[in-house]
């Protein structure tokens, strides 16, 4: 199934391989006129920015693999323009909360020029997750350009940021790697209606956690690439937020997901349990940071990152123990869970290593999301066909069951379980009529040729009575049978059944020294009368009969239902 469902989506990962193909494209098009930061300072909010930034003394610069640090209020990156340089017009950087944006262009004769923006009003890139600045008048004569960032609280914010004359995702390569984000989004809404089917035939929870896995990927995707701002072009710490919440919002899912996925003791019991406690906090910690991320600006984002480290060990562990009891469900979420676990693991390495800069691995993460999807899509629906098929055998075995414990299993006929159960439905699909049939000296056959040939005649009595779609053929216990019947005719084709079991019985038994005869009671129904009533007036008519001589019938049905006039008494001749 899985080989099958490789092939079924071969163009997915086509996709996927042209959309790394195009992210490298695009980076390589953006690095090749862009400037990176040289130098770095820190300071005081209460400092003034062109006094800083005048200070050599205050600057470090150690090139391309300088370690920056959010230790102090205010960070100041210097970017040293060549006389050469084509002038450049933006500040682009990764999007993190932080206060503030200053932004200073300094020319060769010592003029400054100032802007500065409150992180609020930065717009946002094209370029996936960044966000761009408006630089100062930037001419042939400005040879450094000096960024003042308050309170930054990632240090992505400072190792990315770079100086560019274009925004970035301007160019033909990056609209087709945009073409290709928006290919990729749409593919991820063909899980979600197949979700929608699955739910509607069969309300397993994990298809919804499945849903809610699915949508928030999708709207990671969305986020952090350049088709949130091509449709909606919101705020660039708009979409910062947005962005830590989806993540918690897709860790808790998948943690949810797992948990209702994987079957029944096919996981530690303490595993299972510890996952919606994973998702919980997954959530808590994702609010927390996007709606207080300078309660302590300094190590918070590490803190944060390294938070989310016990949950990855306890979904790596819940998989390698699923994977050991033989799990079918596992084994599809542990490949599809594969590209974004190694996804998280790159974040947690490199944003709580402080020799290390941070990485968010986006081209993993988007190959991660098509992967991921897709494999437990195939998951869900191999699970889904399981459960469907397993319920219906359980249904099949319930209504065999029930098929038995209302069925005679000496003459296959029903037995009066089932008549009470079905009287009322019978009665208003058009049966009319009731008879209660009694064999004649059945005791004297049991007890001169055995019980065994008094089963065999039950069972010819049970053929002679012809059960069909107008008549339903009931043995209440011993040698008593109950006809429903409907249509013209009722006592007629009650008193048919019951001539015809002499001979019925004569040739599926033979050897007995006289006919076997049976007497029989007949009431009409009317269109109140409980199954009780009608009852007890066939089998009181039974007992006259048998009172009259046995061997004959009496009926209690008036001309409406039948045209032979009623108490008739028929005696079958010998």
């Amino acid at each position: 199934m899985v080989s099958r469902g490789f092939f079924k989506n071969f163009p997915a990962y086509l996709l996927l391989v042209m959309l790394a193909q195009s992210w490298a494209n695009v980076t390589n098009a953006s690095d090749s006129n862009s400037i990176l930061a040289s130098c770095w300072a820190t300071a005081t909010l209460s400092e003034n920015v062109v006094a800083v930034a005048r200070d050599e003394h205050r600057w470090s610069c150690s090139g391309a693999n300088q370690e920056f640090s959010i230790d102090a209020e205010r960070v100041l990156l210097r970017f040293d323009i060549p006389p050469v340089q084509a002038p450049v017009r933006y500040l682009l950087s990764r999007r993190s909360a932080f206060e503030a944006l200053h932004l200073l262009a300094i020319d060769e004769d010592g003029a400054v020029r100032q802007t500065s923006f409150p992180a609020v009003a930065l717009r946002s890139s094209m370029a996936g997750g960044y966000f761009k600045a408006d630089l100062p008048d930037v001419t042939l004569a400005t040879r450094q350009v000096i960024a003042a960032v308050d309170l930054p609280t990632h240090k992505m914010t400072l190792e990315n940021a770079y100086l560019s004359p274009v925004d970035s995702g301007a160019s033909a390569a990056d609209l087709r790697f945009l073409l290709l984000i928006a290919g990729l989004a749409g593919m991820l809404v063909m899980p979600l209606i197949f979700n929608a089917a699955f739910y509607r035939a069969l309300r397993e929870p994990f298809v919804l956690w499945h849903s809610v896995l699915t949508t928030s990927l999708l709207m990671t995707i969305v986020v952090t690439s350049g088709l949130s701002v091509a449709l909606f072009d919101p705020p660039a710490m708009t979409l910062s937020w947005m962005t830590t919440l989806l993540f918690g919002v897709t860790i808790s899912s998948g943690a949810m997901f797992t948990y209702s996925f994987i079957e029944p003791g096919m996981m530690h019991p303490l595993l299972r349990r510890i996952l919606p406690y994973c998702a919980a906090w997954a959530v808590f910690l994702s609010v927390f940071h996007a709606t207080f991320p300078f309660v302590a600006r300094p190590v918070q984002s590490v803190v944060y990152t390294a938070a989310f480290g016990p949950i990855l060990a306890a979904f790596v562990c819940a998989m390698v123990d699923s994977l050991l009891r033989g799990s079918r469900a596992a084994r599809f979420q542990a490949i599809g869970y594969a590209p974004l676990a190694l996804v998280g693991l790159v974040r947690l390495v490199t944003g709580v290593s402080p020799w290390l800069h941070s990485a968010d691995a986006m081209v993993l993460f988007y190959f991660g999301c098509m992967f991921e999807v897709l494999l437990t899509t195939l998951g869900v629906a191999e699970r889904f066909v399981t459960i469907r098929r397993e319920r219906d055998r359980v249904r099949n075995e319930a209504d065999l069951l029930e098929r038995l414990s209302e069925t005679d299993p000496l003459t296959g006929l029903l037995n009066r379980r089932a008549i009470e159960r079905q009287f009322e439905q019978l009665r208003e699909v058009g049966f009319t009529a009731l008879a209660v049939i009694d064999l004649d000296h059945f005791k004297a056959i049991n007890d001169g040729y055995g019980h065994s040939t008094g089963d065999e005649v039950l069972k010819a009595v049970a053929a002679a009575l012809k059960a069909g779609s107008n008549v339903r053929a009931c043995r209440l216990g011993g040698e008593e049978f109950i006809l429903l019947l409907r249509g013209q005719d009722v006592d007629a084709q009650a008193e048919f059944r019951r001539q015809a079991i002499p001979a019925t019985v004569a040739n599926a038994v033979p050897g007995l020294a006289g006919p076997v005869t049976a007497s029989m009671g007949i009431s009409a129904i009317s269109n109140v009368d409980a199954f009780t009533t009608v009852y007890e007036r066939a089998d009181k008519l039974l007992y006259e009969a048998k009172s009259a001589g046995r061997n004959r019938t009496r009926s209690g049905i008036g001309p409406t239902h039948s045209s032979i006039p009623a108490q008739i008494d028929q005696v079958m001749m010998a």
